[in-house]
C-alpha cells in the first residue's frame, strides 16, 4: 500500500474535521461521496493506523474442516502408521467411521489433511529376514502339502474391507483364493 493512498486519506477526513463540505472535498480528489463516508467512519484519533487498508477475506470458511476432525484424522493416520497396518486415506475412513466421528470427511479432504501436515510418506526400510530356518515338509505329489495365508484387511473403494484366505498346493503352484467381507461389515448388513 503507497503512503500516497493513506496520506489521501487522513487528508480528507481532517479537511472534513475542519468543516469542509463532502461534495468540495470529492471533487478535488476525484472520489466519491461514500469513500470519503467510510474514511470518516473509520477514523479514530487514538490509533495512527486506522488509514490503512483492511483485510477483505472472510473470517471464516464454511467449507474448512473443522481443527477437532483434522486432529482425529492425524492421530489415526499416526495411530495406524506406528501399528504397521495399512493407512492411507480408506483405512483411515474406515477407522473415522468405527469411531463414530460425524460428518465423516471424503477421501479427498483426508488426502488434503495429511498433505497439509506432511503425513504421506511411504514406510522406510527394506524387510530384514530374522534368519529363522523353517522346516519344509515334502511336496512330491499333488494334494500332498499345502500352504494357507490369511491376507488382510484390504480396501475396496467405499468403506469395504475384506479379507483373502489364500492356499497353495506346494507340488503344483495352483492356488485357491476364497475373499471374505469383515465380520464387522457382514454383521451390519
Amino acid at each position: 500500500m503507497s503512503k500516497d493512498i493513506q496520506q489521501e486519506r487522513v487528508w480528507a477526513v481532517q479537511r472534513f474535521l475542519n468543516g469542509e463540505k463532502p461534495g468540495s472535498i470529492c471533487a478535488s480528489l476525484g472520489r466519491s461521496t461514500s469513500w470519503l463516508h467510510k474514511w470518516i467512519k473509520r477514523y479514530r484519533p487514538d490509533d495512527p493506523s486506522w488509514a490503512h487498508s483492511q483485510s477483505r477475506k472472510p473470517c471464516t470458511n464454511p467449507w474448512r474442516t473443522p481443527a477437532e476432525v483434522e486432529e482425529i484424522v492425524k492421530m489415526v493416520r499416526l495411530s495406524l502408521y506406528n501399528q504397521d497396518l495399512f493407512c492411507g486415506d480408506q483405512a483411515i475412513l474406515w477407522e473415522l467411521d468405527e469411531l463414530g466421528v460425524r460428518p465423516l470427511p471424503s477421501l479427498r479432504t483426508i488426502n488434503r489433511i495429511l498433505n497439509r501436515h506432511g503425513l504421506t510418506h511411504r514406510r522406510t526400510g527394506h524387510y530384514e529376514p530374522k534368519g529363522t530356518p523353517y522346516p519344509k515338509l515334502p511336496a512330491v505329489i499333488p494334494n500332498q502339502t499345502h500352504q494357507a495365508d490369511f491376507v488382510g484387511p484390504r480396501y475396496l473403494k467405499g468403506p469395504i474391507r475384506f479379507y483373502s484366505l489364500n492356499v497353495v498346493d506346494v507340488a503344483t503352484g495352483r492356488c485357491a483364493v476364497q475373499p471374505m467381507l469383515s465380520l464387522l461389515r457382514a454383521k451390519r448388513n
